[in-house]
């Protein structure tokens, strides 16, 4: 299952749980192969568009799972003017902030928010209806963030 994902411009981040053995490496290998094939053929090129390994890490717990699909949904945020330095939790305009979220259709935010976003391929079953407002979820989080505790599973 897709939980939470976001494309940014050099690589994306995904929050999945497995359903079969081995099902997120053969999801993966076929995302990744398929999307260069695709993209090779768009721009008439040919060989690897990735370089490396896939990172992942297991998580563990519902609040390693929240503070996860959290960090994915901010990741935009390094597009907007002023608010690059998020991680550092030195970010001024959570209202702006949301609002650059919002638009940003590359992303499940949106999904979480409950508007429809491209193809609908997230699963907002395992924790969708515990944030009520998502916005005003994110918005809190945004105000009392502390990216310590997933300092170690960041994979940047």
């Amino acid at each position: 299952d897709i939980h939470g994902w976001c494309l940014m411009g050099n690589h994306y981040h995904l929050l999945l749980s497995e359903v079969a053995d081995v099902g997120i490496t053969r999801f993966l290998m076929k995302l990744n192969v398929g999307y260069a094939k695709y993209f090779n053929k768009r721009h008439e090129r040919v060989g690897t568009l990735f370089q490396g390994r896939t990172k992942k890490i297991l998580v563990d717990s519902d609040a390693h799972f929240l503070h996860i699909l959290h960090y994915i949904h901010l990741n935009p945020l390094d597009f907007l003017k002023g608010a690059e330095s998020w991680r550092g939790l030195e970010l001024k305009n959570r209202a702006a902030a949301v609002k650059h979220l919002d638009a940003y259709k590359w992303s499940s935010f949106r999904d979480y928010c409950g508007k429809r976003n491209l193809p609908h391929i997230v699963n907002t079953d395992l924790f969708g209806d515990v944030f009520g407002d998502y916005r005003k979820t994110i918005k809190k989080y945004l105000a009392d963030m502390d990216i310590e505790p997933i300092g170690d599973f960041l994979l940047e």
